[in-house]
């Protein structure tokens, strides 16, 4: 099943290349925040958003409390630890 995990951005990387880190539950890892800016709400302003990570992209912006219940509800299926290892396979360090 792909699924797309909560996480919040915590620093720009490369604003031209739209890269930024994310952290998961304690793992940090670079994605591309491309699907999530524009001129309303450019790269520099993505700091601190909870977003939903899917394959290295971050999807959509949702606000803290969806990312905490999507969290849970994925704990208890199961479903967490398997993305949130692969995030710390190709973590940033």
């Amino acid at each position: 099943m792909c699924l797309g995990i909560p996480g919040r951005i915590i620093r720009i990387d490369d604003a031209g290349r739209k890269l930024a880190t994310v952290d998961v539950s304690g793992v940090r890892r670079q994605i591309n925040i491309a699907c999530i800016v524009d001129t309303e709400h450019p790269v520099e302003s993505c700091v601190d958003d909870w977003v939903l990570v899917h394959v290295g992209f971050a999807m959509s912006r949702i606000d803290q409390h969806e990312a905490a219940e999507t969290l849970k509800i994925l704990t208890e299926l199961g479903e967490a630890q398997a993305e949130i290892e692969a995030m710390r396979a190709s973590a940033v360090h």
